[in-house]
């Protein structure tokens, strides 16, 4: 223990943890930071290496019986049924069954969807009805052979502080100086202080900038394994990390189907896991994001305010140096094609991601931090209660050069530093001043690359500056770009070249020789594939001809995708739709409508054989109108027993007639042979497929 572990230990007693304990335990586990430093807390709140041993045998041992690992699930359901009930550490969902009427609850580890679950619950955590909460949960064993359960939840308590005083933490922060309570910070999310540089300890800081500042839109591009995405999953039971496939309107924002707002309203931070793979094909969705991140708000037939920050992660797999030399690339080379230039600017700041350091054991602390917990929530509360914006407003002077959103970005940047490291008042004009010339450095690497993508002067005030106490102007620069002329003196391209980008002077990767760009070879960012649903340029002709026995080559999306283009709706007609094969293949049709349109809705008529029959075709169709909901796509069905004509009609105008229906495959010999999964490669039965305009019956 050092002079400074002392200190916060005496100011702050019961609120830190020594972090090689957590180091020692959180190997083998899949189990956040801040559940295990909660365990940790309750065990291991001494000073005495004898007791802290036999609390770490304690959390050990609960984490033995308590937490479940997910190849464990059968077991831990069968402790249940012998015991009659357990308690388990697990993160809990719950979700509405709309054909039930009713909520259920979900298990991660226990691996159960079906628990029932009091509605008191979900009403004191609304977090669970959106991604869920990790909790100590008290699962019990329902011996009611009736009911159509067989566990439900006797208890729940999520992991986190049940009171936080903030007053408490502010009259601690005062008895410490600036740059003892910057270590502290570090040395709670696991890092040592002493083996980084200021400038890198204030990288850390802007990571945690979401955390603590509302609406504030950051982004990271750098090499893997540089922790980028820790922060965002482990720390905080405030913030989410997503996936780039989860990036629809109805999870982010609003699900018009079930009039709920989606992440943006339940966290602090929403952040993206790999920006690269986030898979967006409406504009509309885009159009979203960015009247969200301009002032946190948006309209889905509904006004929506929220303030959750948005905060994306991306690899940087080429030479920074090689970049920022390029005339044709830049440093947001990473970012899907869809992230325009109204997008970029709504960044307040990139975080140079290939300046951290490696995720290693010499920059992991053996010292006392606080309990991540008792960090998070003070980030909460002063995400949800404090606002240093008017202070900034205030005390900063910038350049000329520094417009609208570099003006915001700048001062949302000050106001976060200023949060996480003087929540007790101002800092000093000099203390200040390091904040500021941070802030305009991570706007002006935004800028920067948005002016050598646009072919006109619209990004080129990018000297971008302040002016300190004694009224001296500081330009402030990226150090990777400061001696890069294609950077500071972008040659502009012609407009022709603008509309029309073809394969650009390539980037090598990092691990590849030294050589020039003209000798690489990679495809420009300009030019990449996109999923964004957009007019062909190609004219539909209306089609009739024969799929012959034993033909392959055919599927859904090869016969009707390229007639989805502006379809809003479909309507399908096949008496068929009712052997379980069957079903699966109008779930194919449903997948190819949503990969390949904005279709929002899906009407179904089909027939049946009889009551039982019928009864199970709903069920299967009521699963799959669950599934269509989450996607912000209604499915409705209906039944007609003298139904015989095979027909879909799309809202476009276009009718798609296959004589079989559907179902115009040959069933494989063998459940492992090719065209069991990719129907191109499936023998199709004969059939005639006639493809025309007509007008949507009503």
């Amino acid at each position: 223990m050092d002079e400074l572990d002392q200190k916060l230990v005496d100011v702050f007693p019961g609120k830190v943890v020594r972090k090689d304990l957590l180091h020692r335990i959180k190997k083998g586990t899949n189990v956040p930071t801040f559940v295990l430093e909660f365990l940790l807390a309750r065990y291991c709140a001494s000073e005495e290496e004898a007791e802290i041993q036999a609390g770490l045998e304690a959390v050990l041992a609960t984490l033995q019986d308590n937490y479940v690992r997910p190849d464990e699930a059968n077991a831990a359901q069968s402790k249940v049924a012998m015991r009659g009930r357990h308690r388990f550490i697990d993160k809990v969902h719950v979700n509405y069954v709309e054909k039930e009427k009713r909520h259920w609850a979900a298990l991660e580890n226990f691996n159960s969807q079906r628990v029932a679950i009091s509605e008191k619950f979900f009403r004191e955590n609304e977090r669970l009805l959106e991604g869920g909460i990790w909790a100590e949960v008290t699962i019990g064993y329902n011996e009611i052979e009736d009911d159509d359960y067989t566990f439900y939840i006797e208890d729940l308590r999520p992991i986190q502080l049940s009171r936080f005083d903030f007053e408490g933490y502010v009259e601690g922060r005062k008895r410490f100086s600036r740059d003892e309570w910057l270590d502290i910070i570090l040395r709670s999310v696991g890092l040592e202080p002493d083996n980084l540089s200021q400038r890198v300890k204030f990288h850390f800081m802007a990571r945690l900038a979401p955390l603590v500042e509302p609406n504030f839109n950051f982004i990271e591009l750098g090499p893997r394994g540089t922790g980028k995405s820790y922060f965002f999953s482990e720390f905080s039971p405030y913030s989410t990390l997503v996936s780039g496939g989860q990036a629809t309107k109805a999870v982010l924002f609003y699900n018009n189907a079930r009039k709920r707002i989606g992440l943006v309203g339940f966290w602090d931070t929403v952040a993206f896991d790999e920006v690269a793979g986030i898979n967006i094909k409406d504009v509309d969705t885009m159009q979203i994001m960015k009247d969200f991140m301009a002032n946190g708000r948006f309209s889905r037939g509904v006004e929506v305010i929220a303030d959750a920050s948005l905060a994306f992660n991306g690899n940087m797999d080429y030479s920074v140096d090689q970049l920022v030399n390029s005339s044709q690339h830049d440093l947001f080379i990473p970012l899907p094609k869809e992230f325009d230039l109204a997008i970029m600017d709504r960044f307040a700041c990139y975080l140079p991601g290939w300046e951290m350091p490696k995720t290693s054991s010499e920059y992991l602390t053996n010292n006392y931090g606080f309990i991540t917990d008792y960090l998070a929530e003070a980030f909460h509360h002063m995400f949800a209660h404090t606002n240093r914006y008017e202070e900034v407003t205030k005390r900063i002077r910038l350049g000329q050069n520094v417009e609208g959103r570099d003006e915001k970005g700048i001062k949302k940047t000050v106001g976060a530093f200023l949060k996480i490291l003087h929540p007790d008042g101002p800092p000093s004009d000099a203390e200040f001043e390091e904040y500021v010339a941070y802030a305009v450095e991570a706007r002006r690497r935004v800028k920067e690359q948005m002016n050598k993508r646009k072919p006109d002067d619209e990004f080129a005030r990018i000297n971008l500056s302040y002016l300190t106490g004694d009224g001296k102007e500081v330009v402030v620069y990226c150090p990777e770009s400061r001696n890069a002329l294609a950077t500071q003196h972008p040659t502009r391209r012609s407009l022709d070249a603008w509309k029309a980008p073809g394969p650009s002077t390539p980037v090598r990767k990092k691990q590849a020789p030294a050589t020039t760009l003209a000798q690489e070879s990679l495809e420009s960012p300009q030019a990449k594939n996109s999923t964004l649903v957009t007019e062909p340029n190609v004219d539909l002709k209306e089609k009739h001809f024969t799929i012959f026995y034993g033909d392959t080559g055919y599927s859904y999306e090869t016969i009707i995708g390229p007639y989805l283009q502006g379809a809003k709706a479909i309507e399908v007609e096949d008496p068929y739709i009712r052997m379980p094969h069957q079903i699966q293949n109008f779930v194919r049709l449903c997948e190819t409508v949503i990969k390949l349109s904005n279709i929002k809705r899906i009407d179904l008529v089909t027939g049946y054989d009889d009551e039982t029959q019928k009864q199970e075709i709903e069920q299967k169709l009521s699963d799959l109108k669950q599934s269509l909901l989450e996607v912000d796509v209604i499915l409705e069905f209906d039944f007609n027993p003298n139904l015989h004509d095979r027909e879909i009609r799309i809202d476009n105008g276009w009718v798609v007639k296959i004589g079989r229906g559907l179902d115009f495959y040959q069933k494989p010999l063998s459940w492992y042979e090719l065209g069991t999964n990719d129907l191109t490669l499936r023998r199709c039965l004969e059939t005639k497929v006639d493809i025309f305009r007509a007008g949507i019956e009503k």
